[in-house]
């Protein structure tokens, strides 16, 4: 090798190096940007502070690192009446885990029902029908929040003095009455699976519900679980919704991010609480770390596979 080629090839090597290490600066510093608010929060849930004459300090503080950690925000956002309704985040908490779990359900099987058919059958108008919903996806799904809150008014789920429970209903036909739309990811998925399986299927006489349930289903465990995951997520950390369709004086029915939103910033705000909210936001954040740990490997295969595919 020539001297000429062995200095280009030396300096191509450590331009490649300083690149590398100005990225991951880049990538160091953006991360600990990021970590800033989180830790912030963790620390402000375990702050246990006292005034001169033994008032807690429940407020934002100049402080960054707590002088005495305790566990009084925790007992205290359990045990505590927020907006007259007794032990209220509990019963927040409750009310959104259910919300949830039924927008789960019922969102999962629309989407994984449509992602077959657009992947499986063949019909008129099927190009058409992905094209116009790849736009629709374009557009955030709060900009037909007033149509939806009139349209749930005029059957009275929503708004309405005397059953004003029914407003929880009403929250979850808004999750998951559109959930089809969202098919792309799993249409993907389904898309690897041969359709010479469905084919022999159709020969031995099975109905596409058939199909659709014995077949495809027990192939696609990562993209089931992908989709309940973000069905799951997307009612438990909602703040927009629960709060247009809900209301502002129903406050036994909240959902736990209009609760906690509520105790800063609602009727009746309350500085001194906002170390409860800090507890109350890292309470909220176990469940949905706890499933993205333990169902990590299935998420990004089914994120992966319905992506490439897709």
């Amino acid at each position: 090798m020539s001297l000429q080629k062995k200095k280009r090839v030396a300096s191509q090597s450590r331009n490649r190096k300083v690149s590398l290490g100005v990225t991951y600066a880049i990538l160091i510093v953006m991360g600990i940007i990021w970590l800033i608010p989180l830790v912030w929060i963790l620390l402000s849930a375990f702050r246990c502070e006292y005034q001169a004459d033994g008032t807690f300090i429940g407020r934002v503080t100049s402080n960054f690192f707590p002088k005495n950690y305790g566990l009084k925000n925790f007992k205290d956002l359990f045990t505590a009446t927020y907006y007259g309704v007794p032990k209220a985040f509990p019963r927040w908490m409750l009310n959104t885990l259910l919300i949830a779990i039924i927008d789960c359900l019922i969102s999962t099987f629309l989407v994984l029902s449509v992602a077959y058919c657009m992947s499986k059958l063949r019909f008129k108008l099927r190009k058409a029908f992905m094209n116009i919903t790849m736009v629709i996806g374009l557009f955030p799904g709060f900009m037909s929040m007033i149509a939806i809150y009139f349209l749930l008014k005029s059957i009275g789920l929503t708004g309405n003095p005397a059953h004003p429970g029914y407003s929880v209903i009403g929250l979850i036909l808004a999750y998951s009455a559109g959930a089809g739309l969202g098919f792309q990811i799993a249409k993907g998925f389904f898309d690897v699976i041969p359709n010479a399986l469905v084919e022999s299927a159709k020969l031995d006489g099975c109905t596409n519900f058939k199909i659709f349930r014995q077949i495809i289903l027990p192939l696609a465990k990562p993209i089931i679980i992908y989709q309940a995951l973000m069905s799951f997520t997307g009612p438990w950390m909602d703040f927009i919704f629960a709060k247009v369709i809900i209301g502002a004086d129903n406050a036994q029915y909240w959902t736990v991010s209009v609760g906690l939103y509520s105790m800063l910033f609602g009727t009746h705000p309350d500085t001194n609480l906002f170390t409860q909210f800090a507890a109350g936001c890292v309470i909220v954040a176990i469940p949905i770390v706890t499933l993205f740990m333990f169902l990590q490997q299935y998420y990004v295969e089914g994120v992966t596979a319905g992506a490439v595919k897709g």
